[in-house]
């Protein structure tokens, strides 16, 4: 395991970035991993189909949190349709992680699945009401 791997998963997990609440946010989508007891909810705020301002909430492991708060970081001022295009191999690449066993890679995967749901959920809203962003 490198050190830089050790230092930025302690230092967003340490200092997170975008942990906070959108109280006017466009779209808000939670979920949680069961066999480990991790959990996020994923705030955001859609100005012109980007992704104008995000935030999170949640508890769990050092991955699991690190990677939501270096996640908010990857996707703000996105436009949405790229935000939707990140995997869990491109969090792991910022973070400096080369692989990770099955177990450990779900901690990732819960924030880059959770940022998805509240985009697929935002989009439906607004082609449902048939607006625009």
């Amino acid at each position: 395991m490198s050190y830089f791997f050790i230092e930025n998963i302690m230092d967003h997990y340490k200092n997170p970035r975008n942990m906070k609440i959108i109280n006017e946010a466009s779209s808000v989508f939670g979920d949680s991993n069961p066999t480990c007891g991790d959990t996020v909810k994923i705030f955001i705020k859609v100005n012109e189909n980007k992704i104008e301002d995000i935030g999170f909430q949640g508890h769990g492991c050092a991955l699991s949190m690190a990677s939501s708060s270096l996640l908010t970081e990857m996707v703000k001022g996105s436009e949405m349709q790229d935000a939707l295009k990140i995997t869990e191999s491109d969090l792991m690449r910022e973070l400096g992680i080369k692989e990770l066993g099955p177990n450990r890679i779900k901690c990732i995967a819960l924030s880059v699945k959770t940022l998805k749901m509240a985009i697929i959920q935002y989009l439906s809203k607004v082609n449902h009401a048939g607006g625009g962003t």
